[in-house]
């Protein structure tokens, strides 16, 4: 099995140059999948580039996240 990527809150908060109140309301609407490993939330590079193709209401742009954790346009 190879290696998952996991990002915490604050990475995917620095990666999308949002609030952490946005990546909780994100998680809370369904829009972005997490998990609870104890008391912190974990998101994968696969839900994460998930969210980022489908996008928000508000968002027109596209973003990938690069293997090494930067996200390009």
């Amino acid at each position: 099995m190879g290696e998952i990527k996991v990002y915490t809150l604050d990475e995917v908060v620095d990666l999308l140059h949002v609030t952490k109140r946005s990546v909780y309301t994100y998680i809370k609407e369904g829009k972005l999948k997490a998990v609870k490993i104890g008391k912190y939330w974990r998101v994968t590079q696969e839900n994460l580039e998930d969210f980022l193709s489908k996008g928000t209401k508000s968002t027109t742009a596209s973003y990938r996240v690069k293997p090494d954790g930067g996200a390009e346009q």
